[in-house]
């Protein structure tokens, strides 16, 4: 008699969030100049960016650092943000990391 086959056991998948893995300021310097160095063009990746660093940080010890309310903050670095270069500097200056220039 043939054996009806095993079940197979639902795997659960939880999302990626690149957040949880910004633990040192290190780290997240790093993740943005990488983003600042693979896609220069991308300002809505780079604010998404900003945003996972702001969230790794605490939101809204960042909004509070930056002068912002925490709703603005994160209205301005989801994906369908558009912070102004104001509010990115603010958001920088408030997650202690630094833009920088290099010659194409």
């Amino acid at each position: 008699m043939a054996r009806a086959p095993a079940k197979r056991k639902k795997r659960s998948t939880a999302p990626y969030d690149v957040a949880e893995h910004l633990r040192t300021p290190e780290e997240m310097a790093a993740y943005l100049d990488a983003w600042l160095d693979a896609a220069p063009e991308d300002a809505a990746g780079i604010a998404r960016a900003l945003g996972d660093i702001a969230r790794a940080k605490g939101m809204g010890q960042v909004a509070k650092d930056a002068g912002l309310s925490r709703e603005s903050l994160y209205r301005a670095l989801s994906a369908r943000g558009n912070p102004s270069f104001a509010t990115v500097l603010k958001v920088a200056r408030a997650l202690g990391v630094r833009l920088h220039a290099d010659a194409a």
